[in-house]
């Protein structure tokens, strides 16, 4: 089955609104497990504008599923990643202003650089993933770089899905075949919700966990979190 791991920015994007505790970002994440998530996502960014380094370190300690955290490997980035030692770092090439992620990497241009990064996760035990575009040359370049998995960019597929859904998928299949054939395990993420998910992860059968965070804390203002991420994890069952 595939996982879903819960992008808890948006969370902490409320909580620190009002400068308080509320909603308590740890307790909210122990109850997304609880409500059946099989991961817990951060992306923390310099300006700590929603995941303060301290709020990394605090959910180290409550999470128990599948620990992910993403951001771009600055020295401070990787230092931090290294001694929270997380299941798993998502490396994105985030400038440090940018309000969400809207690009891969080009593994291409970035190879020297990325095959430093990833073998310093590596020699911590951590499982890398790279956030990346389907582009068979960076899928392949990525494998020589010597990462675990790659995670799908999926705002091309989700801004598409309505219109013709059979040909927005299809750069993702060849991409997928492209990652099997690798060696590499498939994440996704960006823009996936209750509309559009089932249909991805039908078409990707090894596709092995989603990442999402914006739509599912947004549907949860209408259905509860509870009911949501049931809700999600049916999507991932058909």
């Amino acid at each position: 089955m595939t996982r879903l791991s819960v992008n808890i920015n948006k969370l902490a994007t409320l909580r620190n609104a009002r400068g308080g505790n509320t909603p308590d970002l740890i307790k909210m994440s122990m109850d997304i497990e609880r409500f059946g998530a099989q991961g817990i996502t951060i992306h923390p960014r310099p300006d700590e504008r929603h995941i303060r380094k301290s709020d990394v370190f605090e959910l180290k300690k409550v999470v128990k599923t599948e620990f992910n955290i993403e951001g771009f490997p600055s020295e401070d980035f990787i230092e931090m990643v290294c001694e929270v030692k997380p299941d798993q770092v998502t490396l994105v090439p985030d400038p440090p202003g940018v309000l969400t992620s809207n690009a891969g990497w080009d593994t291409i241009k970035n190879r020297s650089f990325l095959n430093e990064v990833v073998s310093q996760f590596r020699s911590a035990n951590i499982r890398t993933s790279i956030f990346i575009e389907c582009d068979k040359s960076k899928i392949e370049y990525a494998s020589k770089i010597g990462t675990d998995r790659i995670e799908l960019y999926t705002e091309s597929y989700a801004k598409n899905y309505h219109s013709n859904r059979e040909k927005a998928i299809a750069e993702f299949i060849d991409a997928a075949e492209i990652a099997n054939d690798l060696g590499l395990g498939i994440n996704a993420g960006h823009d996936l919700n209750l509309e559009n998910l089932a249909y991805f992860h039908k078409s990707i059968p090894s596709l092995l966990e989603v990442s999402i965070g914006h739509a599912l804390i947004s549907d949860a203002l209408y259905y509860g979190m509870e009911n949501t991420i049931q809700l999600y994890l049916r999507c991932l069952k058909k």
